[in-house]
């Protein structure tokens, strides 16, 4: 069996994992293709596997008791897919499925708990879960006091974040999903952002045209879970990698250069 090498990994979180923690994981993950529609997570059953997206994109979604439904975040090659269990939460009524197709590293989560035993790594995956609350909120924030096509400036965004291209194979539906609204208030919004000359839309398809045009709409509502994400999450596995480097070397500096927001 090949030894799966962490500097060839695509997932960020993965990446920044100590070094030995991935060493104990590596053996335990399983490659596995993530179909559009593929579930992730199903309401209110057990979290058997976490996955870590390498490519394609994932949604969670939150329903009512009612039927009515909207997504509240994005998952991609930054994070996990089932990161309730990191919690000691086994089931949770939300759902998470894929939107865009892709692939991952699955892992058994009777497997996965016992890397929470690891010191830094648990501290790892709980500060990745405090930037999906920073997600949370600013989704929030966005549908209190921005306007609509500031919003789906803002989930567009985060789309480009976690897909290559810019090329975004996003539905109509989709959209309607991600912003709370009827498909036809989409198309409306779409042609707004379409006027401004950030995207261009077809049928099934949004490309990115001007990236600094889009972030200029989404104003103060992108931006700031981002960021926090960088320093959090690849600030702190750049910080592990420098601490265990020192310690080979039997060094004593001290300070750690912060990381560059991408």
């Amino acid at each position: 069996m090949t030894m799966m090498m962490q500097s060839g990994v695509k997932n960020r979180l993965l990446r920044s994992f100590p070094r030995d923690a991935f060493d104990r994981l590596a053996p335990l993950l399983e490659p596995i293709d993530l179909p559009v529609n593929h579930s992730l997570v199903r309401p209110r059953q057990p979290i058997e596997h976490v996955c870590f997206l390498e490519s394609g994109l994932a949604s969670m979604v939150v329903e009512s008791a009612d039927g009515k439904s909207v997504e509240i975040r994005h998952i991609g090659r930054e994070g996990i897919a089932g990161y309730p269990v990191v919690l000691g939460v086994e089931r949770t009524p939300n759902k998470t499925f894929m939107q865009v197709a892709g692939h991952g590293l699955q892992v058994a989560t009777e497997d996965f708990l016992p890397i929470l035993d690891h010191p830094e790594a648990r501290q790892l995956l709980l500060r990745y879960v405090h930037t999906c609350e920073l997600q949370l909120a600013h989704s929030a924030l966005a549908a209190a006091k921005f306007n609509m096509h500031q919003r789906l400036a803002r989930w567009l965004l985060m789309c480009h974040d976690r897909i290559d291209g810019n090329d975004l194979p996003l539905t109509h539906e989709f959209l309607a999903l991600m912003l709370g609204v009827r498909r036809a208030s989409v198309t409306d919004e779409l042609h707004i952002l379409e006027g401004m000359h950030a995207i261009r839309s077809t049928r099934g398809n949004v490309r990115i045209t001007d990236r600094s045009k889009l972030i200029e709409i989404a104003g103060g509502c992108y931006g700031v879970p981002e960021q926090e994400y960088e320093r959090l999450i690849e600030g702190y596995g750049k910080q592990v990698v420098h601490s265990l480097e020192l310690n080979l070397r039997g060094g004593t500096e001290s300070g750690i250069a912060s990381s560059k927001f991408r």
